[in-house]
């Protein structure tokens, strides 16, 4: 059984040892592309593509919020929809009270319904 034992350790220390060569000769290989690479000045950071209005709207989180509003007093209601992107359901209902008084609706009768995108 020791045999055994020893003859696994052996080969285990052999393997072990070939790997840690192999990581570095890649760290020396790395280095040296590194070196001979050109001067930092001449490389031209990259640009950051934006996402496109429709790749924006196409990620969908959040509720699109509905709400009952008025200019005067006896007027009809409009409905006022809103977009928000929190998905907390009182949170959006806020936000959209805040973005129609913003719009110039003072008035808000009530909420009509709040769709989770």
């Amino acid at each position: 059984m020791m045999t055994n034992l020893s003859e696994f350790e052996e080969s285990m220390r052999r393997e072990i040892d070939a790997f840690q060569d192999n990581s570095e000769k890649e760290k020396a290989k790395r280095q040296a592309q590194a070196a001979n690479k050109a001067p930092a000045s001449d490389i031209k950071p990259r640009q950051k593509q934006r996402p496109t209005k429709e790749q924006v709207e196409s990620y969908k989180t959040g509720h699109l919020v509905k709400l009952a509003v008025r200019t005067k007093r006896l007027e009809l209601d409009t409905i006022f929809e809103h977009r928000s992107s929190s998905i907390s359901r009182l949170e959006a209902q806020m936000e959209a009270e805040e973005a129609a008084k913003k719009a110039g609706y003072p008035i808000i009768g009530h909420l009509v319904d709040i769709e989770r995108l």
